[in-house]
C-alpha cells in the first residue's frame, strides 16, 4: 500500500512541476498507457509462469 501512494504522490509532485513549468505532461494518452501497463504486467507474469512450469 505504501508504494501506491509514494507512486501517487510522486505522479501529483510531476503532474504540478511540468505544469507550472508550462510542459507537455510526460505521460502518454491515457488508454494506451493503461494497456501498456497491463502488457507490461502480463508479460512478467507470463515469464514467471514459464520459468516455474519448464526450469523448476
Amino acid at each position: 500500500m505504501n508504494e501506491i501512494l509514494l507512486a501517487t504522490i510522486a505522479g501529483v509532485v510531476v503532474g504540478l512541476f511540468f505544469s507550472a513549468v508550462k510542459l507537455p505532461l510526460p505521460a502518454p494518452p491515457v488508454l494506451s498507457g493503461i494497456m501498456g501497463i497491463v502488457g507490461v504486467y502480463l508479460g512478467g507474469m507470463a515469464y514467471q509462469a514459464v520459468v516455474e512450469r519448464f526450469f523448476s
